[in-house]
């Protein structure tokens, strides 16, 4: 076992005033004390008392204090992902937490109640596919970045060397952290991954594609939009794919993220209400967009910026403010490449996306992949990156990151030889359809992950047409996801931030609602039932009974337009955090 490995499998043994967390290849155990919460590194097993309860898990993922007192949360069940340069990926199936307080006798009813409610919170963001680990690599750097380091840096611990955009439990992990006990800390990826073995014309190579979800402004669709103060911007995730093939490595990164301006789009029971551009004066938002810009050319250099907005409506004043802004600031490391996607493929023209990739080719080119060879020199490096957007960065934004990738894996992998120059990747059934199943299932977790459905337009990635049924398939979560993000999104905005540490515990936590909060969606039942049973109850029609009908069609029309104008106040809204 190097240094900077994880430990994997432990014996969990739980005694009235402490936990011993003991590893099973290592003679080192760590001692935690429920009552002072302090943590020891002890190496005498005989020195570990009779337990009133015992347990196995595979991982330790940190600690979170909710109103009850301090919990210990564990990974009980992984399963296996697949490899990357030789290191085991793992997928968390389950976690628990376990209370250092025996009791909850210091709490009264409604602060239990409060309590159980941020214990789900904490379980919600645990089980929202998929949190992925290493014991041995780690997932949060790029190819890249992990091989232009420098020795002494990969030799120090996972989670103090990890890229901390991309380690999902970081405030978990830093209430237990001690540099001494840092091979018992599992950094957590959020995100997608799928690794996958094939064999072409003779070479087997495998394909991975890595997305790492941002723990910089994290949150739910409509909750969170734009940047913060500091230039973190919403739903930014990062998306690598490998190629490995014979001691070969290849990658190539590109980047989504919120466009990096100051506006919203909150949820106000209307299906799509308008993205709003936030007050502010116009070089307040140049110098946040420039410290947005400024960080990613730190890590990736040069940058395209993919604007797939519309050009109209009120996305168009989204898309005009990104362009003056990024106009206004000149930086010669940015290029703004603005291309109305809904109005170039209206009519289910998806071909027309062909125009973007001919704009783009010339830099993706010269732009290149990251390549090591397996006598371990680097021959070409990635100079640049695509950074791509819409107003979600899920549908239209993962269309053109899959045909951008699939351009380069073409190239990677004619460079490696295992396809002829003349030789496509739509010549290789099985590598063509796994790439489009791999794309879409990106989409669809990525989607999920941020709006609470799955992604639309994904019928494209997995088929290469639009499809009628993807249409209808499109309604469906359309509506699905008009539902969360308007009557339940507020719970999950809160456990992101609660799970993040940007939100502090508080009782009680339930918020009173007005008297319209119950009122008008009442009358609204009533009227609504009252309307069919004057529509269709009356064997024949009178004078009275058609006004029946009008009376109640009326209430219904008013009872809907008073919500509708008061929407905000039916909307689930979050309770730990002011918007």
């Amino acid at each position: 076992m190097f240094y900077s490995d994880v430990y994997d499998d432990f014996n969990l043994f739980i005694t009235p005033d402490k936990f011993y967390i003991c590893p099973k290849l290592s003679s080192k155990y760590l001692v935690v004390d429920r009552v002072s919460e302090s943590l020891s590194l002890q190496s005498n097993v005989n020195d570990i008392p009779v337990a009133t309860s015992s347990r196995e898990f595979c991982g330790l993922l940190g600690s979170v204090r909710l109103l009850a007192g301090q919990y210990l949360i564990i990974a009980t069940k992984r399963t296996y992902v697949g490899s990357i340069a030789g290191h085991a990926v793992w997928c968390l199936v389950s976690s628990e937490l376990i209370p250092y307080n025996r009791s909850t006798l210091h709490l009264n009813a409604e602060q239990l109640d409060d309590n159980n409610s941020y214990l789900s919170m904490i379980k919600n963001v645990l089980d929202t596919p998929y949190l992925y680990f290493s014991y041995t690599y780690d997932l949060t750097h790029t190819m890249q970045r992990l091989h232009l380091m420098e020795p002494d840096f990969l030799n120090r611990s996972l989670f103090e060397r990890a890229d901390h955009r991309f380690v999902w439990n970081s405030n978990l992990i830093k209430q237990i952290f001690r540099p001494e006990i840092h091979n018992f800390c599992l950094p957590l990826l959020h995100g997608f991954m799928a690794i996958n073995d094939f064999s072409i014309n003779g070479y087997n190579f495998t394909w991975t594609v890595i997305s790492r979800r941002s723990i910089n402004r994290p949150g739910t669709r409509l909750f969170r939009r734009g940047l913060d103060n500091v230039g973190n911007v919403a739903n930014f995730v990062e998306t690598e794919q490998i190629v490995e093939c014979q001691g070969d490595r290849a990658s190539f990164v590109q980047i989504r993220g919120s466009i990096p301006l100051y506006w919203s789009q909150y949820p106000d029971l209307r299906y799509k209400p308008p993205p709003h551009l936030v007050d502010v004066a116009a070089d307040e938002q140049q110098s946040a967009c420039a410290r947005h810009l400024d960080s990613l050319s730190v890590y990736y250099g040069r940058q395209v910026l993919l604007d797939l907005v519309d050009q109209r409506g009120s996305e168009g004043k989204l898309q005009k403010a990104y362009a003056d802004t990024v106009q206004a600031l000149g930086f010669p490391f940015v290029r703004y490449e603005p291309f109305d996607f809904h109005s170039e493929c209206r009519h289910m023209r998806w071909d027309r996306l062909s125009i973007l990739l001919d704009r783009i080719s010339l830099e993706q080119d010269d732009m290149g992949f990251f390549l090591l060879l397996r006598d371990g020199s680097i021959p070409l490096l990635q100079d640049g990156v695509f950074r791509t957007n819409c107003v979600d960065c899920l549908d239209r934004t993962n269309v053109v990151q899959s045909m951008i990738a699939r351009r380069c894996l073409g190239n990677i992998l004619h460079k490696l030889s295992i396809i002829k120059s003349e030789e496509s990747i739509e010549e290789f059934p099985s590598l063509e359809r796994v790439f489009k199943e791999v794309w879409a299932d990106n989409a669809d977790l990525i989607s999920l992950q941020y709006s609470g459905t799955g992604a639309l337009k994904t019928d494209f990635t997995r088929t290469g047409k639009r499809t009628h049924v993807g249409l209808m398939r499109d309604g469906l979560n359309s509506l699905t996801r008009y539902y969360k993000n308007n009557f339940s999104d507020g719970f999950r905005q809160d456990a992101i931030d609660l799970f993040h540490g940007i939100a502090e515990i508080k009782s009680p936590l339930r918020i009173e609602r007005g008297w319209k909060y119950i009122t008008f969606p009442s009358v609204l039942l009533v009227a609504i039932a009252m309307f069919v049973a004057c529509a269709i109850l009356p064997s024949e029609y009178s004078t009275d009974s058609l006004l029946f009908i009008l009376f109640w069609g009326v209430m219904v029309t008013a009872t809907l337009t008073t919500i509708l104008n008061h929407g905000p106040e039916f909307v689930d809204q979050p309770r730990l955090t002011v918007l």
